[in-house]
């Protein structure tokens, strides 16, 4: 059976940090069956992905969520021809529920086991989306946990050209969205509060966007706004703002965080002479992001691929990235291990 053929089946599952999810993916990026079990609601009350959570509600969802993928999907186990997951990075305790899982089946349905890499698969949703070739091209992931350039060579030929120093771009959307009263996820809620804002309103600053390094960095960002909200060295307090003065700022905060992710993805083509961008990750779905980046690659004249919204969370359909390992026969042992932490 070849890697093309579309009766090939592989199931893929992704517990790399909040989201419990598995999909049913065939040769030819059909996708047969996707779930995804948020726990949004489990992390809100804490402001963020709190692990010791993630780790029990991945336990209690995985099984569900594969049987209703497999429902979905119309097929049965004994139909899948091999089982695939993201090992890294991520959250350990996250991680290993899934790779557990992962294991489990390989070993009792003799299946090959393939490990996913969450941020290489982030990009390869773009090609599952597009059914185009995307490859070679710049990657730029960006989420809670990820702000990072990549050089992708090929689908699993992936070079670090530069990352965050700091704070994850998502991650600073939900510390803003935390200081203005607003609900976790900060990237949904800056992005409605910033709905009719004025986004030259408060000259934030945009960190390290004229340097020729391949670095993001949002710490000063997030402080200058809490500078401007409880004065520069001043305990935080409970603020009474108005409707406008939170659009204003949101949408202040929100383009300057998007002018560094436009900027410093444009430095990524011009230093690297690459014409393709592909981009992914939760921050990837807000708006104003996408309408900076669609202006810049008319401009400037190069492809660009966005993963649509469905697929810039995490999500177990972008572990059809699993297809290029299957094609390259690299099948993981049994002992396969998690890497957690932030870049790989």
């Amino acid at each position: 059976m070849t890697a093309d053929s579309r009766s090939l089946k592989i199931l893929t599952l992704e517990t790399t940090c909040d989201e419990t999810a598995a999909a049913v993916i065939t040769g030819s990026l059909e996708v047969l069956g996707s779930v995804v079990a948020s726990q949004d609601a489990l992390h809100e009350k804490f402001g963020g992905v709190v692990p010791e959570i993630a780790s029990r509600a991945h336990l209690e969802n995985i099984l569900p969520v594969i049987d209703e993928t497999l429902r979905r999907s119309k097929v049965t186990l004994n139909d899948i021809d091999a089982i695939a997951v993201a090992n890294m990075p991520g959250l350990a305790g996250s991680l290993l529920v899934g790779l557990i899982a992962a294991k489990t089946l390989a070993l009792t349905l003799q299946k090959p086991l393939i490990a996913v890499n969450h941020l290489q698969a982030h990009i390869y949703a773009c090609k599952v989306a597009f059914k185009e070739e995307i490859f070679p091209c710049a990657g730029l992931i960006v989420s809670g946990g990820h702000t990072s350039l990549y050089r992708c060579d090929g689908a699993i030929d992936f070079t670090l050209l530069g990352g965050t120093i700091d704070d994850a771009a998502g991650e600073a959307f939900d510390k803003v969205a935390a200081m203005l009263g607003l609900p976790f996820p900060g990237g949904p809620s800056i992005q409605r509060a910033a709905t009719g804002g004025n986004p030259k309103a408060f000259s934030f600053p945009r960190s390290l966007l004229h340097e020729e390094r391949l670095a993001f960095s949002f710490s000063g960002l997030k402080t200058a706004v809490r500078y401007h909200l409880f004065g520069q060295g001043k305990m935080e307090k409970v603020l009474s703002l108005t409707e406008p003065e939170i659009a204003d700022i949101a949408a202040s905060f929100q383009e300057a965080a998007v002018d560094c992710l436009v900027g410093k993805s444009l430095q990524a083509l011009t230093q690297t002479g690459l014409s393709t961008l592909c981009v992914g990750g939760g921050v990837a779905a807000n708006s104003r992001f996408r309408q900076k980046m669609e202006a810049a690659a008319q401009e400037k004249g190069f492809r660009l691929f966005i993963a649509p919204l469905a697929l810039c969370t995490d999500n177990a359909v972008m572990g059809a990235i699993a297809l290029e390992r299957y094609r390259a026969g690299l099948f993981e042992p049994l002992d396969l291990d998690v890497l957690p932490g932030l870049v790989r």
